[in-house]
């Protein structure tokens, strides 16, 4: 936020007169948030990896374990089925995120 505040389009939008509280959270925030965004999204892919980890240790019960399970027995089509599940939900997850993208910057479109 402290680098954004610090841009040329900050500045141009305190000079027009705009009171600070809509500098802040109309320019600023919503460029800020970009990174966070992005940050965000490539993490669920981590924890969609780190369940079947976690539900092993902690003996949690879960997609992580079911998964674990169905390769012990050779299910292959549930496994197959697990990760239809687990892939479509991070390309879902990326999609929202690209979206998000526009809705936060509006300089962002798709064509």
């Amino acid at each position: 936020m402290l680098e954004v505040l610090g841009q040329d389009y900050i500045r141009t939008a305190r000079a027009k007169g705009l009171r600070e509280r809509r500098v802040l959270l109309r320019h600023g925030l919503g460029n800020a948030m970009i990174p966070v965004v992005t940050i965000i999204g490539l993490q669920f892919g981590g924890l969609l990896s780190g369940a079947f980890i976690i539900e092993a240790v902690f003996v949690w019960h879960g997609i992580g374990e079911f998964a674990v399970r169905a390769f012990a027995k050779r299910d292959f089509p549930l496994i197959q089925g697990i990760v239809l599940v687990i892939a479509t939900s991070y390309v879902l997850v990326n999609l929202l995120v690209d979206l998000l993208y526009a809705f936060l910057d509006p300089r962002i479109t798709y064509s």
